[in-house]
Order: C-alpha cells, then sequence, then structure tokens
C-alpha cells in the first residue's frame, strides 16, 4: 500500500492510499472513520483526487461525521 497523500482539513484527517489499482480515501474525526474506493482508471491524473478534499464531497462527509457522532454519543448514553 502506497501513501499518496496525508493531511488534515477542518479537523478532519484525510489519508489517501493507491492499493491494487484502487484508490482508498480514509477520513477520521475522533473515534469516526469514513472509507471510499475507487478505481485507479478512473482517476487520470493523482492531483484530481484533491476534488475530494473540497465542495460538496468533503461537506457531505463531515455532515455524515455530524449524524454519526450524534449517533454514538446517544448509544453512549444508553449503555
Amino acid at each position: 500500500m502506497r501513501v499518496v497523500k496525508e493531511m488534515t482539513r477542518e479537523e478532519v484527517r484525510v489519508s489517501i492510499f493507491s492499493w491494487n489499482n484502487k484508490y482508498i480515501l480514509k477520513y477520521e474525526l475522533g473515534p469516526m472513520e469514513q472509507t471510499f474506493k475507487l478505481s485507479e482508471l478512473d482517476v487520470v491524473e493523482e492531483q484530481d483526487l484533491d476534488a475530494f478534499l473540497e465542495g460538496q464531497f468533503f461537506e457531505k462527509v463531515k455532515e455524515r461525521f455530524d449524524e454519526m457522532g450524534r449517533s454514538f454519543r446517544s448509544q453512549l448514553e444508553n449503555l
């Protein structure tokens, strides 16, 4: 597995890997993680992956983290 890029953006840790002819995009915030896989054939240049670090896609990732966090906290309160 090759690390293509690692960064933190708006408190979200983003790691992009290349493995088995796929790019793996991993987003982490606290105890939560979201992972997406896409074929390397769908990406012309590695710089095109930057589109997943901004705009509407990244906003949806943050919204999903908010929802995940609420659900996780709710479950912890019910233990």
